[in-house]
């Protein structure tokens, strides 16, 4: 069962894997510092549980940044192992920063060895012994959906393992009025009383997917099984908290303007933008000798007289255009007939260096200006091209919602779906970025920068 902490929503197996880990390695630091250097007292020095816990805390969020508490992560086992040693890695880095600027933290290298080679393997070992029980069902709720139509289609139609990997369909119930579309097979008898027959089978949660509720909506019954512990879940939040995202071809606008939507509160819209000014700035200075190398590359390869920067019109929040500013990537006749197009996968309009730019991410350094300037966010949705967004608006609903909040250089559609390239992709992509506007706060924000550090480094997505 998913669960909401600071309106975000973790599943609970992910939780316990992690406090799992935490604990591995808290305990891995105590065990290594303690063999090495006996205390005198014989008792665990309070000092030693901080250094610890700080360990447990960066190499914690060292594992998050590889995408491995994602509950979409597909790697295997190899995956996992590569994610695994990068998350050390960095984490060692990290690390050797903390303890030259906080002295008080420092651990002596051997107990950082130790606890690695302690830690590693059951780790590891977790790991493997977490996916057999996904695998085998271990976490999963049963639910029962209330509806054979075309709400509860949606259901069935789940196919990433990872949407499904929190419950089990026990069956479907055929509400009056629904035109059946889901496998006849999974339909079951009408129940006489609904309470008893989710009793009898263990089911933890309905589902009302019902197409029309003017038609015989059993008010009586499901107040019945919500007195007997049984969740009842509408067919739009469900899908909302299992996938990530928020179904359009389901929404209305009466439950766009009735939802528990995230507060844009004064506080919120500045903590949001200090952290944008300040990241934005100091990521600038820092990369300077990036932004320098780059330039030069970019200068050998299209001549000394070819533009380095791109500018290009896109919309911002309240649909006010904006120049998005990049390093250029394709050639500077890409677009010489003025009509705009998608980018392709091996698009032939992409140079040596904007190849490599791409999929390194480089050359979407210079947006940093667009943060640094209130344009952009560091997260929100990806802004688009206001030729794109005539046509997107007039085609897709509610795709103007997305349009309310700034547009960010990564975002939760970025992480949860692959490049866009069509409108097929702008409808995919929206359904993230409605949940992103929904469903954002400032720790959701820190979530996704957090594992925006596993697409740059897997180059996840990039075209």
């Amino acid at each position: 069962m998913p669960v909401r902490i600071l309106n975000h929503y973790f599943q609970v197996p992910i939780l316990l894997l992690a406090l799992f880990e935490a604990t591995v390695i808290l305990l891995a630091v105590i065990v290594s510092a303690e063999f090495l250097f006996p205390s005198k007292s014989g008792f665990v020095e309070p000092a030693l549980l901080v250094r610890a816990g700080a360990v447990s805390i960066v190499m914690l969020l060292c594992i998050g940044a590889m995408g491995l508490y994602q509950s979409t992560q597909r790697a295997r086992i190899v995956g996992i192992m590569a994610r695994l040693l990068v998350a050390v890695g960095i984490g060692a880095g990290v690390l050797a920063v903390l303890f030259y600027l906080f002295p008080p933290l420092f651990l002596d290298r051997r107990v950082m060895l130790l606890t690695a080679a302690m830690s590693a393997p059951i780790i590891v070992l977790g790991r493997i012994l977490f996916s057999k029980a996904a695998v085998e069902d271990v976490f999963k709720r049963r639910i029962l959906v209330y509806g054979a139509g075309k709400r509860a289609r949606s259901i069935q139609n789940l196919r990433r393992r990872a949407d499904r990997r929190g419950f089990e369909i026990a069956g479907f119930v055929r509400a009056d009025g629904d035109d059946l579309q889901v496998d006849e097979k999974s339909i079951v008898d009408q129940p006489q009383s609904l309470a008893t027959y989710a009793i009898e089978h263990a089911i933890d949660e309905i589902v009302v997917a019902m197409d029309d509720r003017r038609q015989g909506f059993p008010v009586g019954e499901f107040l019945e099984c919500k007195l007997e512990g049984i969740r009842i879940t509408n067919v739009l939040f469900f899908l909302q908290r299992e996938t990530g995202k928020i179904d359009v071809d389901l929404m209305s606008p009466s439950w766009l303007i009735f939802s528990q939507s995230s507060t844009r509160s004064l506080w919120r819209r500045l903590i949001k933008r200090s952290i944008d000014f300040l990241t934005s700035l100091i990521v600038l200075i820092l990369a300077l000798p990036v932004l320098l190398l780059v330039t030069v590359a970019i200068l050998l390869e299209s001549g000394f007289r070819q533009p380095v920067l791109y500018r290009q019109s896109r919309v911002g929040r309240g649909d006010v255009p904006f120049n998005l500013i990049k390093f250029r990537s394709m050639r500077v006749d890409a677009e010489a007939d003025g009509v705009a197009q998608w980018a392709e996968e091996n698009d032939d309009r992409v140079t040596r260096v904007g190849a490599f730019l791409r999929k390194t991410r480089l050359d979407e350094l210079p947006q940093m200006v667009n943060v640094l300037t209130g344009k952009m966010s560091l997260v929100g949705p990806r802004p688009e091209r206001p030729e794109f967004i005539d046509r997107l608006v007039d085609k897709i609903p509610y795709y103007r919602v997305r349009h309310s909040v700034k547009p960010g250089i990564t975002g939760w559609a970025q992480l949860s779906y692959p490049y866009g390239a069509s409108e097929k992709d702008a409808v995919e992509k929206l359904k993230y970025d409605l949940y992103y506007v929904m469903n954002q706060t400032i720790v959701f924000d820190l979530i996704i920068i957090l594992q925006t550090v596993e697409v740059v480094l897997w180059g996840k997505g990039a075209r």
